[in-house]
């Protein structure tokens, strides 16, 4: 998908207002997909990119977590992490099926479809201009942090 045409969405957000992907253009965005609100791995880089949120506004990035939980769902997890950006919710998992993010996954020995942890760094035009597959949450904001200085 890196150099291709970010697919445009509109997704229910936290903070009452739905998000256009389009109506972003002229700033990089952040798009990090992650399973499920109030888990481990999840909290942690909730947590990650809160820590480092001052410096992508220093970039005029926009930072976005998307999952299929539930809006009310994201304003439990956004409100007990202190998150200063907003989660966007895609239920029907058109916006994860767009970005390739929906995987089988192995869990407790069980097969179960979810979403693969994944990255993407939309330019001002509106092109992916990197993204992330089966991340591993350790050091990976800051990861996506140096990347977009790269772009300014």
């Amino acid at each position: 998908m890196q150099g291709q045409l970010a697919p445009d969405f509109e997704l229910p957000a936290t903070g009452g207002h739905p998000v256009r992907l389009s109506d972003l253009r002229g700033k990089p965005v952040v798009l990090y997909f992650y399973p499920k609100d109030n888990t481990p791995g999840c909290t942690t880089e909730g947590q990650d990119y809160r820590d480092l949120y001052d410096l992508f506004q220093a970039l005029d990035c926009e930072v976005f977590g998307i999952s299929r939980d539930s809006v009310a769902s994201h304003e439990g997890f956004k409100t007990k992490l202190n998150l200063p950006f907003e989660l966007l919710s895609d239920v029907d998992e058109k916006v994860c099926e767009a970005y390739g993010v929906m995987k089988m996954k192995n869990m407790y020995g069980k097969k179960v479809r979810g979403i693969e942890r994944s990255t993407f760094v939309i330019d001002r035009d509106g092109r992916i201009a990197r993204e992330w597959r089966a991340v591993k949450v350790p050091n990976h904001a800051r990861d996506v942090l140096e990347f977009v200085r790269t772009l300014a």
